[in-house]
Formats: C-alpha cells, sequence, structure tokens
C-alpha cells in the first residue's frame, strides 16, 4: 500500500480570533494522574496555549485520501499543564504514561506520552481549534496526528482525555523466560 501525499509539516502561527461562542461552549475534560485536571473549551486552546499549524494528509478508510490544515496547541503543551504527576527528571517514569483520548461519537484511541515527549519521539500531535480555517468551536476540539498515515487516530468531538499508567503485566504463575517459543 502506498503512503498517500506528501508528508505533515508542522509550523508555528499566530492564534486568529474566534468565531462567535454558541451559548454553552462544548467542554471536554483532561484527567487522571494529573496535579491540576483540565476543562477546557476550544476557545481556552486557542486562547491559553500557542498555536500550531500542521498541514496532513491521511487514508479515511470510508472516504479515501484527506487532506485538511488544523490549527491548535501541542497535547504535550496542554497536558504539560495539567502538572503530570511523574518526575520529569526520569526519563524512565516518564515512558509509562498513556493517554487514552475519547470522542463525541463514542471513538477512541491511546496514545503513549513517550510519542510526544520531546526526549523520545517528539510528535507534533495537535488539539486542534480550527481546521482549514475554520474555527470548530462549536464542534468541539479534534485530536490531530500528523505522523499517521491512516485516520484511526484523528478523534472529532473530544470528550475527555485520561492520562495516566497501567499496570505492568503480571507474570504467568509457573512460566519461565525457558519456556517460552522462540518465533525466529
Amino acid at each position: 500500500m502506498s503512503r498517500p501525499g506528501p508528508p505533515s509539516r508542522t509550523t508555528a502561527v499566530r492564534p486568529h480570533p474566534g468565531e462567535g461562542l454558541p451559548a454553552g461552549p462544548r467542554r471536554f475534560l483532561i484527567c487522571g494522574q494529573l496535579r491540576c485536571p483540565l476543562a477546557l473549551t476550544v476557545a481556552d486552546l486557542r486562547e491559553r496555549w500557542p498555536q500550531r499549524r500542521a498541514e496532513v494528509v491521511f487514508d479515511c478508510a470510508t472516504n479515501g485520501p484527506q487532506h485538511h490544515t488544523f490549527e491548535g496547541p501541542l497535547l504535550r503543551e496542554v497536558i504539560d499543564a495539567a502538572g503530570p504527576a511523574f518526575d520529569a527528571r526520569r526519563r524512565k517514569d516518564r515512558s509509562r504514561y498513556l493517554l487514552a483520548v475519547a470522542g463525541g461519537d463514542g471513538h477512541h484511541a491511546v496514545l503513549s506520552w513517550a510519542e510526544l515527549d520531546a526526549d523520545f519521539g517528539d510528535a507534533p500531535v495537535l488539539l486542534a481549534t480550527a481546521m482549514d480555517g475554520r474555527a470548530l468551536d462549536a464542534a468541539g476540539s479534534q485530536l490531530v496526528v500528523p505522523s499517521d498515515r491512516c485516520g484511526a487516530r484523528y478523534i472529532s468531538a473530544l470528550t475527555g482525555i485520561w492520562f495516566g499508567t497501567c499496570a505492568p503485566p503480571e507474570p504467568v504463575p509457573g512460566l519461565s523466560s525457558g519456556d517460552l517459543v522462540d518465533s525466529s
């Protein structure tokens, strides 16, 4: 299968003025192992963090190749503001954290903090405030993963982001490494 279109590019942009907010703007919650959980609107994302631009191409299973320009803050910077409950000086501690992102249509995806962390993957994942020049205040923010070749982790109408660790795998009683089958 060939990769659709050119690779994505991410550049810094100045925030653009938001369109009028509807009564009771759509909020989503960022919670989990954080010192300061956040309830945010698209306007909050636009006003509190620097906006980046990502020109992306991804393959949508139902609509084929998609070409869009998104604007919004880096997810990493928003999570940093919520105060992750890890010791930032300990890389191995940071590499254990995950993000579970949910959207308004029930779609959800998981990312690792290491994908986003500047010491690891440094991926410019956005919480979009605009798509193709149109503000997303009414529709809600969208998760944008510019490096993904398919659109499965582009989550629309964000409802929540959970940040934390999961338990490590439990050893199987009575099983030793000598019992494992070599698959090579």
